[in-house]
C-alpha cells in the first residue's frame, strides 16, 4: 500500500479506534463483523486522496455521481443483521466503493455484487483487485434491481440503497431459508428492514431509521439513464 510506515500506522490506529468507539460501543457483537471491520482498510476505498484522513470518521463520505460510502456503524450493522456464516453466498446490490463487499468477503462469504454506474464499478473492481479481495467477489455492471438471477439463489441479500419497496426479483432470488436486509421507505427517510424467508413465507422486522441514496433502476425509484 502506498504511503510511509507512519501513515499506515496512523490508519491502523484510526481503524482500531473506529471499531472500539463506533462499533463495539453501539452494540455490534458479531465476532466475524468485528474482525472484518478491524481488518479491511477503509481508507483505501476513499476515492480522493485529500479525504482519506476522514475515512474512519463517524460519517458517510461522498463517492461522486451522487453516491456515498456509508458510515462505519451502518456497514457493521447491516453486515451483522445478515446473520451470515462463512461460505454463504450473498448478493450485494450497489457495489459503490467496494468497501461493503470487502467486509463481506473478509467475513468469509461468497460475494456477488451488482453496480449500475460504470465509474464506480471500474474503480471498485480496481481497488478490490489491488487489495486481494477479488478472489472472493464477483462483480457485475447492471441494473441491480433485477438482481443477478443466473447465480441465484442467495442465502443472504444486502441492498445498499433505499427503495419504496423490496423488488420482487430480489425476493425471488432469496434462498429459503434466507435473509434480506434493505432500507425501505421514502426518498429522504427509510427504515432498515430485515426480511426472513422460511417455508415460502416472508417475515419482516423493522430495525432502524436510516437515510440512504435512492435505489435507481427499473424496479426502483426511477429508471436509470
Amino acid at each position: 500500500m502506498a504511503g510511509s510506515w507512519s501513515n499506515m500506522h496512523d490508519y491502523k490506529f484510526s481503524r482500531e479506534r473506529m471499531v472500539q468507539e463506533q462499533i463495539l460501543r453501539r452494540g455490534i457483537s458479531s465476532p466475524g463483523v468485528i474482525a472484518a471491520m478491524s481488518q479491511v482498510p477503509r481508507h483505501a476505498f476513499v476515492p480522493e486522496e485529500g479525504r482519506r484522513g476522514m475515512a474512519y470518521y463517524d460519517a458517510p463520505l461522498l463517492l461522486g455521481d451522487g453516491q456515498t460510502l456509508s458510515q462505519p456503524y451502518i456497514v457493521a450493522l447491516m453486515s451483522e443483521l445478515l446473520e451470515a456464516s462463512p461460505g454463504m453466498r450473498v448478493l450485494e446490490i450497489g457495489t459503490g466503493s467496494g468497501y461493503q463487499a470487502a467486509v463481506l468477503a473478509a467475513m468469509g462469504l461468497e460475494v456477488y455484487s451488482v453496480e449500475r454506474l460504470r465509474s464506480l464499478y471500474t474503480a471498485a473492481a480496481r481497488r478490490l483487485f489491488t487489495l486481494g479481495y477479488d478472489a472472493h467477489i464477483r462483480m457485475r455492471l447492471d441494473d441491480g434491481t433485477f438482481g443477478w438471477p443466473e447465480a441465484a439463489p442467495y442465502e443472504r441479500i444486502l441492498v445498499t440503497a433505499g427503495g419504496r419497496q423490496v423488488p420482487q426479483s430480489l425476493l425471488d432470488q432469496l434462498a429459503d431459508p434466507g435473509i434480506l436486509v434493505m432500507p425501505v421507505g421514502q426518498a429522504r427517510y427509510q427504515n432498515l428492514l430485515v426480511l426472513r424467508k422460511e417455508d415460502g413465507q416472508i417475515r419482516q422486522e423493522n430495525k432502524k431509521a436510516v437515510l440512504f441514496v435512492e435505489l435507481v433502476g427499473e424496479c426502483g425509484w426511477r429508471s436509470a439513464p
